[in-house]
């Protein structure tokens, strides 16, 4: 369904992306581990083409955007969702104008229907009586459920989680992380999360990648990558400050 090849990706001279390839399968949620700060975000940028590859490319469904004309290229942008680090909700809108700004962008829906699809929207991920509210009355979980509600708002075909966790206590997390199986199982869409959070990783993930020094290290199902005795992987799984990983 998506189809990464040899993507490089530089910032000054600092060399983030180095080649990497990546196969995400239809219907599944792929998990991209790595370090902080080591080109998860960026690999996920560049898939949802929020920033440009160097070299390589990125097939969906067969074909890369330079392949789409201008209604195709819009027509295939809106069939991705992507919920940020810090759910980038807009202060000055309520939370339902937050859930429905795309979707008064890009559709004519009357207020009324704008309204019933938010209050939908926010049940799915266990908000209630929010609507109204601006963002700054919510905590931060409650603010990150609002972003995936609002990426969720227009059926997406496609969701790309980054670090949807952070911040977030252990309770919090594990609701997060019971969120996305809810939703990827009501919207039967594909998935890529992105973080370092394993407990995540492991509970949501039907296969793991793991991002090393700006190549794919290891990538396998759940499972299997849990054995894997790559020390690196093992290192990353077990969090142990000894082993071949340095502190960025």
């Amino acid at each position: 369904m998506i189809e990464v090849r040899g993507i490089h990706k530089t910032f000054g001279r600092l060399q983030v992306l180095k080649g990497v390839d990546l196969d995400v399968r239809s219907g599944q949620t792929q998990v991209i581990l790595g370090q902080s700060g080591g080109g998860k975000s960026v690999l996920l940028k560049v898939i949802a083409g929020l920033l440009d590859a160097d070299e390589g490319r990125v097939r969906i469904e067969g074909r890369t955007r330079a392949e789409l004309g201008p209604e195709e290229s819009e027509s295939a942008a809106l069939r991705f969702a992507y919920l940020f680090q810090g759910a980038a909700l807009f202060d000055s809108l309520t939370v339902g104008e937050n859930v429905t700004f795309a979707l008064r962008r890009f559709t004519r829906k009357s207020h009324a229907e704008l309204r019933d699809i938010a209050e939908e929207r926010l049940n799915w991920v266990g908000l209630k009586d929010v609507q109204d509210k601006k963002p700054a009355e919510l905590s931060g979980g409650m603010r990150k459920r609002v972003g995936l509600a609002r990426a969720i708002a227009m059926d997406p075909a496609y969701v790309l989680y980054d670090e949807p966790t952070t911040g977030l206590d252990p309770i919090s997390s594990d609701a997060v992380a019971d969120l996305i199986l809810s939703l990827q199982a009501r919207l039967k869409n594909t998935s890529i999360v992105v973080t370092h959070d394993m407990a995540l990783a492991f509970k949501v993930g039907d296969r793991l990648s793991l991002l090393y020094q700006g190549r794919m290290r290891a990538e396998g199902p759940r499972e299997e990558f849990r054995r894997m005795d790559d020390p690196v992987v093992q290192q990353f799984i077990h969090g142990r400050a000894d082993g071949p990983i340095q502190f960025l």
